[in-house]
């Protein structure tokens, strides 16, 4: 049974996650309240002592409207955490999932974005879940990135 790693699992997101995997893999929920993403050396040691082979990353700062006022919160979730979720991964050779938002794209297009299109977010939350994608690729390879 595949073991997966879920952090940030009692936002929205992750629960759900949690809820619905549960069932058919080995899931592990971390909550923020037990594992912060933006304490490097804890998370690092969460990931060793779980191993697992896929690290579901759903903590993020969301509060769109106000990471306009909380940027340096914004950016140290949705970037640095990613980051450091996507490194701690990496480091027992675990794909990392991470998920991102339309808001990494300006709300210009006549037609649905796919992959390739260009970004342009109008935000500091659009803005710091697109570095947190590029953080994500850069420090993991085995990574999958989805835009919600």
């Amino acid at each position: 049974m595949m073991k997966l790693l879920v952090v940030g699992a009692d936002g929205q997101l992750g629960s759900d996650v949690v809820r619905l995997l549960s069932p058919t893999v080995d899931v592990t929920a971390r909550v923020m309240d037990e594992l912060d993403v933006t304490d490097r050396a804890a998370l690092r040691e969460a990931i060793e002592a779980s191993h697992p082979e896929v690290v579901v990353n759903c903590a993020a700062y969301t509060a769109v409207d106000r990471a306009e006022t909380e940027q340096d919160a914004a950016y140290r979730v949705n970037v640095l955490g990613a980051r450091n979720v996507a490194q701690a991964a990496q480091r027992v050779g675990a794909r990392v999932v991470y998920f991102s938002t339309d808001y990494v794209f300006d709300g210009t297009a006549s037609t649905p974005y796919d992959e390739e299109a260009p970004t342009g977010p109008l935000s500091i939350y659009g803005r710091t879940k697109l570095q947190g994608e590029q953080a994500t690729r850069e420090a993991n390879p085995d990574h999958l990135i989805l835009r919600l």
